[in-house]
């Protein structure tokens, strides 16, 4: 089954799932952050071309982060709406997390494979990085390790996946991605 199609079936199915809690996810966070209850970013996807990349909004007008928004964030809650990325055809299931201008944009050589892949809700980057705010809380400079360290792991990891890409490897990560979430789950 081509990549595209997988992603088309298993969105729409995931859409239908949630769409009421998506829903009272919304209004919920249209309450909870007094302001529109979904959060829209400029990312870079497929090829360089920038889309619109939907997130479930988390952050107040005065740039805290809520309290229900920490919940959202920690169980990776906030990011469902990205279905409708993929269902529209911006991101795929699987594939490198959309970054903003500034990254994956300016790779040279090589590593721009990375740009001929759609952006994913999940990889297996972005499984290793599941607790990315936390590790750059703890760094002396946390723009500089992300920059020298988690992001060139992470294109490392990309290009891995850029060349041994398949369904297989796909519902390996889904599956991945399930069992991280249950387990986070489970802990609290």
């Amino acid at each position: 089954m081509p990549k595209r199609i997988f992603d088309i079936v298993f969105s729409f199915f995931s859409i239908l799932l949630l769409l009421i809690p998506l829903v009272l996810l919304f209004v919920f966070c249209c309450f909870d952050t007094n302001s529109n209850g979904i959060f829209i970013q400029e990312r870079v996807g497929q090829f360089g071309k920038i889309f619109k990349m939907f997130k479930l909004r988390t952050i107040k007008s005065d740039g805290s982060i809520s309290l229900f928004g920490t919940f959202l964030r920690k169980f990776k809650i906030d990011e469902l709406p990205q279905f409708f990325n993929v269902f529209i055809g911006d991101m795929s299931i699987v594939g490198p997390r959309p970054d903003i201008s500034g990254y994956y944009d300016l790779l040279v050589g090589n590593e721009r494979d990375i740009l001929k892949l759609k952006p994913g809700i999940t990889s297996a980057a972005s499984l290793k990085y599941v607790n990315e705010e936390a590790i750059l809380q703890q760094q002396i400079n946390p723009k500089n390790y992300n920059d020298e360290v988690i992001f060139r792991d992470k294109v490392n990891m990309n290009l891995q996946y850029f060349h041994d890409n398949s369904l297989i490897l796909d519902l390996k990560i889904i599956l991945k991605t399930v069992k991280k979430i249950t387990v986070i789950n489970l802990s609290i």
